[in-house]
């Protein structure tokens, strides 16, 4: 391996304004969501998401935005929330849902003319992911039963036992029994429905079905034939002989009959199946390694009349997301690709085309007439709608929602940095500098280190750990895309199995040396921050090094064996070297808590008690043995939150608490 030079290149340039970005400004600026096309390609319907701080809640309302300029038109009312936008193929009706007084979402119909939107369902458990027949004359919708209770009234009777009855133990024999935040051992199973606006009735096409959708969001996992007579879907099944829940494709016909599996023996999960405009082939995303969850997922094509199944993209080594069929047959998707998220267009022929190069997309929206919708965004500014052509060339910004908000900003230069980590290979970090930065003057350094680990710091404005927000008093903030990070390929994203701490910590050391060797760092001031995987990494660096000043550990991980108390167990074993019933050691050896000898430096904990993924007793542990040690440290224990901080309130708390614990061991 050549050795690697490290170089420093810019990204994007500083932006003045009054004042640097804060908190407050992170949930007072509109939130844009992701567009939906009207038929004829002319028309963008757009949500856009305003939070009140004072009543810590949010409302969202929907935006007609034309395509080739022109004024945005709120055509929803700024008096009750609106999501899951669906115009109709004919593009005079607006399917989509509203919470009810129970806080559940049901699906709502209004003209596109104007007119008042009614209700047309008032289910039990709600309704997501509304979607047109063909023809238009009906709407698809998921909806959630009671396994045992299979149809709305059976449900609905047996929550109001549930209620009523005193006793609210959760009792299980399965191995995956809550997830993120909520039980599963209620027992709730999506279907999918059909309401039939001619006879104004609902009738669910999947009768017989316990299969779940994805957890995590149920949204996408469905789609209907273009002659509207068959329904594909991703549901996942329990693997009897591995003890796992793997997700399979299964097909029913929408005038009834039983699912269909179509994948029986494919290895791991198939994932968001969509029909091609000829209804010749469905589209789908395929594992191989059900126990590696950033295992790349291959983009598969199914011919419906052979059932040949081909993986599309060939051996290309990122992980395709959000594929959607253009009108002419070519798909286009999202992929984590060397720090940004770029979207991609693939016809068939030779390799995927980079359409994006700069900051980030999201939400990517095929048009008719050639060209794609997708939510841009960087380290620089929040997400705008942009156009993008999809034979090639530059971007189009349509929307402005932000404007009025960030040009208060000042926002702070970005650049890029790669150096050699671990076993000399080239690693990637962005350089948020502070605000007014003044060339050959060091700064106190702050890392931000992200979760996953198989994830990345990319080129995207965080509203929970922004990278603007935590530069803004004065710091050089580092986003370091070390090893077993995505967007390098498999290899670079798998290498740290087995080994969880090694190869990350010595990229962010290295990384440290680099930013003091280019002279923009004060070494007698830095200090490292992280949420989940990022959490044990901060623990890891305590318990191995001095060299910093403080540490933010935000849901971290310090004990491998406590997470066979996580919502999820499989593959625990592979990434941490062993499972504990082969012999403690090698969790041991990747345990920061065994380390405790040498945590002696402040540590803020945060941690909510609604974190099932990294179970709270890891943060009240490393607590409470740095207090009996008599290490400061401070805890911010979030009783309502899970894994994240979501609410807008207990959100600016935690910036508080953050930056004011950077303050006080920085200064």
């Amino acid at each position: 391996m050549s050795p690697v030079t490290p170089t420093i290149t810019p990204v994007h340039p500083a932006r003045r304004g009054t004042r640097p970005v804060t908190a407050e400004d992170l949930w007072t600026t509109p939130r844009v969501g992701a567009p939906v096309a009207f038929p004829d390609g002319r028309a963008l319907l757009v949500p856009v998401t305003q939070w009140n701080l004072e009543r810590n809640e949010a409302r969202t309302r929907f935006h007609r935005v034309p395509v080739d300029g022109g004024p945005a038109t709120a055509i929803t009312s700024p008096d009750a929330s609106a999501a899951e936008p669906r115009v109709s193929p004919d593009g005079r009706r607006l399917a989509f849902t509203r919470k009810d007084a129970n806080g559940r979402a049901q699906l709502m119909l209004m003209p596109l003319d104007g007119g008042e939107a009614r209700r047309l369902t008032e289910l039990p458990l709600g309704v997501f992911d509304p979607r047109w027949l063909p023809d238009g004359s009906g709407i698809l919708f998921g909806s959630w039963l009671l396994k045992g209770h299979l149809t709305h009234e059976a449900t609905a009777a047996e929550l109001k036992r549930r209620a009523d009855d005193p006793v609210k133990a959760q009792v299980t024999e399965d191995r995956v029994y809550r997830y993120w935040d909520q039980w599963l051992t209620t027992g709730e199973v999506p279907h999918v429905f059909v309401y039939d606006l001619a006879r104004d009735v609902v009738r669910d096409l999947t009768p017989d079905s316990t299969v779940w959708f994805d957890w995590m969001d149920p949204a996408g996992q469905y789609d209907v034939s273009p002659d509207g007579r068959e329904l594909v879907l991703a549901g996942q099944v329990f693997d009897e002989a591995r003890s796992l829940l793997v997700s399979r494709l299964f097909t029913t016909r929408l005038e009834g009959g039983p699912l269909r599996c179509l994948t029986p023996d494919h290895p791991a999960d198939d994932l968001r199946p969509r029909y091609s405009p000829d209804g010749r082939h469905i589209l789908y995303g395929m594992t191989h390694d059900v126990e590696f969850y950033a295992d790349r997922i291959r983009l598969m094509r199914l011919d419906r009349a052979t059932g040949v199944h081909e993986e599309w993209l060939g051996d290309w080594d990122f992980t395709p997301t959000h594929w959607e069929y253009a009108t002419d047959g070519t798909v286009v998707f999202e992929t984590d690709h060397h720090g940004r998220l770029k979207l991609f267009a693939f016809d068939g022929q030779g390799a995927p085309r980079a359409l994006t190069s700069t900051g980030s997309v999201t939400a990517s929206t095929p048009l008719a007439g050639g060209r794609v919708a997708v939510l841009h965004q960087s380290l620089v500014a929040p997400a705008e709608v942009h156009v993008v052509p999809l034979a090639g060339g530059a971007m189009t910004r349509l929307t402005s929602f932000t404007d009025a908000s960030t040009a208060l900003h000042h926002v702070s230069e970005v650049r890029e940095m790669v150096f050699a980590g671990a076993h000399e290979v080239p690693v990637q970090m962005f350089i948020v500098l502070p605000p007014d930065h003044v060339e050959g003057r060091r700064y106190p350094l702050v890392h931000m280190i992200h979760g996953g680990p198989h994830g990345s710091f990319g080129d995207m404005w965080h509203a929970r750990w922004n990278a603007q927000a935590f530069a803004a008093p004065g710091h050089v903030v580092a986003l370091v895309n070390f090893q077993g990070s995505t967007g390098w390929g498999q290899r670079f994203a798998q290498c740290i199995q087995g080994e969880w701490a090694a190869r990350p910590y010595e990229d962010i050391l290295r990384a440290t040396d680099a930013l003091i060797a280019a002279g923009l760092v004060d070494e007698s001031r830095m200090a490292v921050t992280g949420g989940s995987y990022g959490g044990y990494m901060v623990s890891w660096i305590g318990g191995h090094t001095d060299r910093f000043r403080c540490i933010v550990n935000h849901a971290g991980v310090v004990d491998l064996t406590g997470q066979y108390a996580s919502d999820i167990t499989q593959g625990r074993g592979r990434a941490s070297g062993g499972e504990a019933w082969d012999g403690l050691e090698k969790q041991d050896l990747w345990s920061p808590i065994r380390a405790a000898k040498g945590m002696n430096t402040p540590m803020l904990v945060v941690h909510g008690e609604k974190d099932y993924r990294v179970p709270v007793g890891h943060g009240l542990m490393v607590y409470g043995m740095l207090k009996a040690k008599g290490v400061p440290a401070r805890l911010v224990y979030f009783p309502d939150e899970n894994h994240w901080v979501l609410k807008a309130r207990n959100s600016l708390l935690w910036y508080r608490e953050v930056l004011q614990w950077l303050a006080r061991w920085l200064a």
